[in-house]
């Protein structure tokens, strides 16, 4: 299966369709007021919603069996009157409905919004590098309150409402979250950003610029696609053309030491050649009991030689709050004093 040129979705605006689908974990019980309040402001904000059957339960850390799970976002991603797929959040096992979908019927597909971060960037890799679909990795739908009032978050679907050929600006966060509320215990629980934003450039300096085409996601489940036909960066790399590209990732759960084993087999896999630049989010698990090596000694082992700028600490990831990166877009990225400019265009 070949492409040359990536293909943007409609732009989400109001009155587009959203289905919502659980293809990792669901939903439980005890966040169903969550999960309603976050579908009743879709809906308040113009939006028809669909709601899948695979949502509202969440056995053995998934929402359904694996058959039933891909059938329905099959079903969702072949539909040419839905604009956008949204789970309500990720989980642990998208992998395992990677071989059970028509990569051959999805690429005659008109392309969707696939929205979210975590193993939703599971799904998203597979539709950018097999099929050259744009996609979404941003804000989960469970984040989505009604009264956030951080910026990032609150402005994903604004940025999602933009055509191909048309650009968008987003300035990094203020200040992130460590420790959130739990979504059972509060269901209008709304980020709480108690540490200063920094991001950093390893080596020497605060300040780097760089530029690509942008691909990307959770590290702890894209390491694991890596050399298999669902992660197919060498056909992204050959769409790109003289763009060249830009890699990003976080650490969801990875200990430092696990964390510089996975980095150091990616880099023996080529992953880090061929790069313009490299963007890491915060790091979820920055130290591990016992251990004297922390995440940031893992990046200057791994990657201090590599010669492009390696930017970390970025607003990616587990530790909110998110930008909305569009894989496939073309990005100009400027880091200095620890704050960054991002430009995306859908070209």
């Amino acid at each position: 299966m070949t492409w040359t040129n990536i293909r943007y979705p409609r732009p989400l605006a109001p009155g587009a369709t959203i289905a919502v689908t659980a293809f990792s974990a669901g939903v439980p019980e005890a966040c169903h007021p969550r999960l309603e309040i976050v579908l009743a402001h879709l809906r308040a904000q113009g939006f028809r919603v669909i709601e899948g059957r695979c949502l509202r339960e969440n056995i053995m850390h998934v929402s359904a069996p694996k058959e039933i799970r891909s059938r329905e976002l099959m079903q969702f991603l072949c539909d040419d009157s839905i604009d956008a797929v949204m789970p309500p959040w990720g989980g642990d096992f998208a992998m395992d409905i990677l071989p059970l979908l028509d990569f051959e019927r999805l690429a005659a597909a008109r392309p969707k919004w696939l929205i979210g971060f975590s193993d939703i960037s599971t799904l998203q890799m597979a539709l950018t590098t097999r099929l050259g679909w744009a996609t979404s990795h941003t804000v989960n739908l469970m984040q989505l309150h009604p009264e956030e009032p951080e910026p990032l978050t609150r402005g994903v679907l604004d940025c999602l409402n933009h055509a191909a050929g048309e650009s968008f600006v987003q300035q990094s966060s203020a200040a992130y979250q460590m420790v959130g509320e739990s979504f059972a215990d509060n269901p209008n629980a709304v980020l709480s950003l108690t540490e200063p934003t920094r991001w950093q450039v390893l080596g020497e300096t605060d300040t780097a610029k760089v530029q690509g085409r942008l691909i990307g996601g959770c590290l702890d489940t894209l390491c694991h696609l890596a050399s298999t036909p669902y992660l197919d960066l060498a056909a992204f790399h050959r769409a790109s053309d003289e763009k060249g590209v830009l890699l990003y990732f976080e650490n969801a759960e990875m200990p430092p030491t696990v964390y510089l084993r996975t980095l150091l087999g990616m880099k023996y896999q080529g992953i880090f050649k061929g790069l313009n630049g490299i963007i890491i989010g915060r790091n979820a698990v920055p130290k591990a009991q016992g251990k004297d090596i922390d995440s940031d000694e893992t990046l200057l082992q791994a990657l201090a030689d590599l010669p492009v700028p390696v930017i970390y600490d970025a607003d990616i990831g587990h530790l909110p709050p998110n930008l909305t990166l569009v894989n496939g877009a073309y990005a100009q990225l400027r880091v200095e004093g620890g704050q960054a400019t991002l430009k995306l265009t859908l070209c």
